[in-house]
């Protein structure tokens, strides 16, 4: 691709970088901006700015937030006796959408993943078994994605915590195998969560 301006290869390089898009999508998002008022595109980059300065990982659920503890965790509204193990914030959003819900969340930032190289240290499990053996916690729902990297990590984390008076359930198999929660619609994802069964009874599947 032949570029008249450095400036402009330099910004379609740096968009292309942005997952699922390619030079050619890349290209034309960038002479969109260009069409557009100045201003428009300053208040893109200066959100972007601010995210990447202010963004936070909630220090409680490591949710992403605006502030030390996310609105989730600060409610008063919430069922705090019940913690939700997703994989990443596009399941807490997903899993709200659904009102079905009213306990916390905690995310582990990923799925353990040998071949990627991502080990039980990498993902935010130890502070999930701290949460647990402080004893405020009743029930531990998993709700990672039906594929072998999320098995492996909801049994990795079940070892962890069987002996712990607590409870663990999964999310019922109305999200297909291989599919993830971000992708489920909100009535399946809604009824998977109020219908979740013994995490004990999933291994027998």
């Amino acid at each position: 691709m032949n570029f008249s301006s450095k400036l402009l290869e330099n910004a379609v390089n740096e968009v292309s970088q942005l997952p699922g898009i390619g030079k050619r999508t890349a290209l034309r998002l960038v002479l969109h901006l260009l069409k557009r008022p100045n201003e428009h595109t300053h208040y893109l980059t200066s959100a972007l700015n601010n995210l990447v300065e202010g963004i936070k990982l909630c220090e409680n659920c490591h949710n992403i937030s605006d502030v030390e503890l996310c609105e989730i965790c600060s409610s008063h509204n919430r069922n705090r006796e019940i913690v939700c193990v997703v994989e990443d914030v596009r399941d807490v959003m997903a899993i709200e959408s659904t009102a079905q819900y009213r306990g916390l969340y905690h995310v582990l930032g990923g799925k353990i993943s040998p071949i990627e190289g991502i080990g039980p240290q990498s993902l935010t499990i130890d502070s999930l078994v701290e949460k647990v053996k402080a004893g405020a916690i009743k029930e531990v729902v998993f709700a990672l994605s039906s594929t072998m990297e999320g098995d492996t990590t909801n049994f990795y984390i079940f070892k962890q915590i069987e002996k712990l008076d607590v409870k663990t359930s999964t999310i019922a198999r109305g999200i297909s195998v291989g599919d993830e929660l971000q992708y489920a619609d909100e009535v399946t994802l809604g009824r998977s969560i109020v219908n979740r069964i013994p995490f004990e009874n999933s291994m027998q599947n």
